[in-house]
């Protein structure tokens, strides 16, 4: 099922439009032109009774004035570029300071804040919807004028996938994710310190008093951040460890091993322990941000009067390193004209 509806207008004018994607009996998911962003993941329960498991907020003028990014997808640079500047071809750009003295997911007006074209939409093979935003050569800074196209499907009835597609006509640095909370527990829920959480990664990247990476990249081995085997998110956020202390508690990349067959790996698992739902991330990407939702401080309130208060939510930001642009050994975010930036990220429900 796709069903397309208004969602409001700017206050410029500009129509929003609203999809919901999938049916009754398994994953539904309700997407805005508003920032390409997540509204609501509604799935059900071991018991079948359906949740919305990402936090949301009651109307477009509230996503419009929020800064917590709640279910937005995050460009040009998702993440952080330390002192807000980098160096490409010789060539020093300086983008906005919106976080202390660095540069957070884009800049002040990031692809959050755009109302994306739609390109496609169908249920044919299955629910589908194409964004489109094009941004232009010195947006928030940026080198070069750069096209991105991102689908959303509701694949198999338990499964959210999104595609990336991004060309550039000269040469620039990209990063993207969507940066939707989740509470596996639905509006119920206090906080999400109970869910069990795994991920897939040896190592991860230390950051500074400022989020941004020392360029380390530092075995889990012994530390708070090994999620090799499932753990509480609460079980050793507390510890007095350096990282968690300098991120208030988690909010760090975690390095993916690389896929040998170019599809989508397994990256991270959370489970609910009271509703049994699992949420399962593959992705493409060489990271995924594990973040705690430190920073939530009760200001906003999802449609059912909850309070998002501190760590009520979290996130996984499927992406590539923070800092990239400024940290030679991490993978390269530099896309050139000819090139063809793609990546795909799937979350997937189930009950156990």
């Amino acid at each position: 099922m796709l069903v397309r509806s208004s969602y409001g207008a700017m206050p410029d004018g500009t129509a929003v439009d609203l999809f919901t994607l999938g049916g009754d009996a398994g994953l539904r998911v309700q997407i805005t032109t508003y920032g390409g962003t997540i509204i609501g993941i509604e799935t059900p329960d071991r018991g079948g009774v359906r949740a919305n498991v990402i936090l949301s907020l009651p109307t477009l003028a509230d996503y419009v004035t929020q800064d917590a990014y709640l279910g937005a997808l995050v460009g040009r640079y998702a993440n952080r570029i330390g002192g807000a500047s980098f160096v490409l071809d010789g060539c020093e750009y300086h983008v906005p300071k919106n976080d202390g003295d660095n540069c957070l997911h884009g800049g002040r007006i990031g692809f959050n804040k755009a109302v994306w074209s739609v390109v496609d939409s169908g249920e044919s093979p299955e629910p589908h919807i194409t964004l489109r935003h094009i941004s232009p050569d010195g947006d928030q800074g940026f080198p070069g004028a750069i096209t991105l196209e991102v689908t959303y499907v509701v694949s198999r009835g338990n499964t959210l996938r999104i595609d990336y597609r991004a060309e550039a006509d000269s040469p620039t640095v990209i990063n993207f994710t969507n940066h939707a909370y989740f509470d596996l527990g639905g509006a119920a829920t206090p906080d999400i310190l109970d869910h069990e959480v795994m991920i897939a990664a040896e190592r991860f990247t230390p950051v500074n008093g400022q989020f941004i990476p020392t360029g380390e990249l530092r075995a889990v081995t012994g530390t708070p951040f090994d999620f090799r085997e499932p753990h509480p998110i609460g079980a050793r956020i507390g510890e007095r460890d350096d990282q968690l202390l300098a991120a208030l508690g988690y909010d760090h990349n975690f390095i993916l091993a690389a896929s040998a067959s170019g599809a989508p790996q397994f990256a991270a698992r959370a489970r609910e322990p009271r509703s049994g739902r699992v949420l399962e991330v593959h992705t493409t990407q060489p990271g995924i941000q594990f973040y705690s939702g430190n920073h939530l401080d009760g200001t906003l309130r999802g449609p059912t009067g909850k309070v998002y208060n501190r760590r009520t939510g979290f996130a996984f930001e499927t992406q590539h390193f923070p800092d990239s642009p400024n940290q030679p050994a991490f993978p390269s975010t530099v896309l050139r004209p000819g090139e063809r930036f793609a990546s795909t990220t799937e979350y997937r429900f189930a009950v156990d």
